[in-house]
């Protein structure tokens, strides 16, 4: 008779198996602009995504799972503490975007406090974060803050459309950079990314050459 299988040991913090933690890389940043992480269902058990090591590392951030939120839950995550939500997302207009209600307004870092705002991210593969904008009308009415000129991303570990398209982890350090104007603050946790991409790697199979 087969013994049946028992589950692994999960680590309390980063929820994954003691076998592939990821707390060695935890490192703690004291991000200024909060952040509200909106983590797709399928992203949450997947030992890729780094979003869990974000939301570890920063002082500042808040991590919910869904994919369709109910307005009054979101309009409350979104406008806590009176700040001003800030949706990072590429640059999209009704006239390229036709399925969604609302044309954003571009976000302007001129004038803005950086204590006084709330980046938004949306955790999720391009295609299903699509999905949770057109779901979300709430969403789609945020002033929207597009990256530029990205440098290549080190997120070996999934597949890209192309070099500049970045982890969520990534994005969200970039965008603190900009938001903050302070870019040496943030290379402690792309140094601790890099770490946790070469664990990950170090968990594939063995590629032999014939």
């Amino acid at each position: 008779m087969l013994n049946p299988p028992t589950k692994r040991s999960l680590c309390p913090q980063c929820r994954r198996p003691v076998t592939a933690c990821i707390c060695q890389w935890v490192t703690s940043i004291a991000n200024v602009p909060a952040v509200l992480i909106l983590q797709h269902p399928l992203e949450v058990n997947n030992a890729k995504g780094s979003a869990r090591l974000l939301h570890l590392c920063l002082q500042m951030a808040s991590l919910v799972e869904g994919e369709q939120f109910e307005e009054q839950q979101l309009q409350s995550l979104l406008h806590a503490g009176n700040q001003l939500p800030v949706l990072l997302y590429p640059s999209t207009t009704q006239n390229d975007a036709d399925d969604l209600r609302y044309e954003a307004p571009e976000f302007v870092l001129q004038g803005q406090v950086p204590c006084n705002l709330r980046l938004v991210i949306l955790d999720a593969t391009w295609r299903k974060s699509r999905k949770m904008l057109y779901l979300n009308p709430l969403l789609q009415q945020l002033p929207r803050f597009s990256l530029q000129d990205m440098p290549a991303s080190h997120y070996r570990i999934r597949k890209a459309h192309a070099p500049d398209q970045l982890s969520t982890l990534e994005a969200v350090c970039y965008a603190l950079m900009q938001l903050e104007q302070d870019e040496g603050k943030y290379l402690p946790l792309l140094r601790a990314f890099d770490g946790f991409v070469g664990q990950q790697m170090g968990f594939r199979p063995l590629q032999i050459n014939p």
